[in-house]
């Protein structure tokens, strides 16, 4: 086997090594759940109030999206 060779095999089997490594370290990471806080399914608040009832702002979850409502409870 020449000089060139063995080079090469050594560089290959290290760069296989490292990326098999590092595949198995991110599946790891990817797959671990139990460090991820539960995300609310809603998310009410009282904003405002407008003559007898309540001006609420609703959200999903991790959306910016905000909707208004009113709420007159009777």
């Amino acid at each position: 086997m020449r000089k060139f060779d063995y080079h090469r095999a050594v560089l290959l089997g290290v760069v296989l090594g490292m990326s098999s490594l590092t595949l198995i370290y991110m599946m790891g990471v990817a797959l671990d759940t139990k460090n991820q806080p539960e995300t609310p399914k809603s998310n009410f608040t009282v904003v405002d109030k407008y003559e007898n009832c309540d001006v609420v702002q609703w959200s999903y979850g991790g959306v910016a999206e905000y909707k208004y409502f009113l709420y007159c409870p009777k």
